[in-house]
């Protein structure tokens, strides 16, 4: 039990936490972006396994790092726009179109790739994003070599968290995208246009996940394969409900649902093969079920989430 104990004071698990976590952070305040506004963006896993091919691919012709999570960002916001124009505008069923959004992404993402780099033995790399120090603060003890010297998309994330939280609570844009989500109709009698907050919020939701996706090619890994999103998306859609829908709790279960999957991988090293490793691996989902069976209990679901908004309607 020691051991066990032992290894969540280590400085390289709580590292490794925040950067299993930072694509989950990504995608899930794009998917919370987008169903607060009332849209379910079920093309997330698609996206992001789009942003992660867009990304590795414009460093690999040359561009800089900024640029590929540039080109990420803008591919997810194309799929975004093609999502809410599908559901937004036309009033087509969310879950549906967002399931083919991310079958769409995913082989065409593999089609480009593969278009552009033939096919070899060992997958061509690039030169990711190295882990960058905050000058003073990453000498202070256990929490600067963990919080302090992460990679500087890792800061992005986190930062973006703490402005969407601020955004949404405290700020009449904010309350825009509340009002939509909740009643449109009420926000139509505002003087505010619910389609267009809607299609902005589902396009700006989308480039966080294309952005969530890149950081697995730019920063995690220096290649690119089509399975690497490995159902993350799936779990931000999970962690925005376990949220409440609140980006505040959204950072805290990404880097709750990373703990889980941190310390499964340490496990497996304990106990060998005593224990077959795909328990380990289950273990982070298991744990992440039980917690949002308990939260979601509590939780308030935008009034207006998946239902279509036509002008004039009651």
């Amino acid at each position: 039990m020691s051991d066990l104990w032992d290894i969540l004071m280590t400085v390289g698990l709580w590292s490794s936490v925040l950067r299993i976590a930072t694509p989950l952070i990504f995608g899930t305040l794009g998917a919370l972006l987008c169903e607060r506004a009332g849209v379910l963006n079920l093309g997330i896993e698609g996206i992001m396994t789009f942003g992660a091919m867009a990304g590795w691919l414009t460093v690999f012709n040359g561009g800089d790092l900024w640029t590929g999570m540039a080109m990420a960002a803008l591919s997810g916001a194309i799929f975004g726009l093609l999502h809410a124009g599908m559901t937004v505008t036309l009033g087509l069923s969310q879950h549906v179109t967002g399931l083919g959004i991310t079958l769409f992404g995913s082989s065409l993402s593999y089609y480009l790739f593969r278009l552009a780099v033939p096919v070899q033995g060992t997958p061509p790399t690039i030169e990711p994003f190295a882990p960058y120090p905050i000058p003073w603060l990453s000498d202070l003890p256990f929490l600067g070599p963990t919080l302090f010297s992460q990679t500087p998309p890792t800061y992005l994330a986190i930062g973006l968290a703490l402005t969407l939280a601020y955004l949404l609570a405290r700020t009449p844009l904010g309350l825009a995208v509340r009002m939509t989500g909740e009643n449109p109709h009420a926000a139509e009698a505002q003087g505010l246009d619910p389609i267009r907050i809607r299609i902005a919020a589902v396009v700006v939701g989308s480039a966080l996940m294309g952005m969530g996706g890149a950081y697995l090619t730019l920063a995690a890994f220096n290649s690119f394969f089509p399975t690497m999103v490995q159902g993350r998306g799936w779990v931000c859609i999970a962690l925005v409900v376990f949220s409440a829908w609140r980006p505040s709790r959204a950072l805290l279960g990404a880097i709750l649902f990373a703990l889980f999957d941190a310390y499964q991988l340490r496990l497996q090293t304990i106990f060998g093969k005593a224990v077959p490793y795909q328990l380990f691996l289950m273990l982070p989902y298991v744990l992440s079920i039980v917690a949002l069976v308990a939260m979601s209990r509590r939780v308030r679901v935008p009034q207006a989430l998946m239902k279509p908004y036509r002008r004039g309607e009651r």
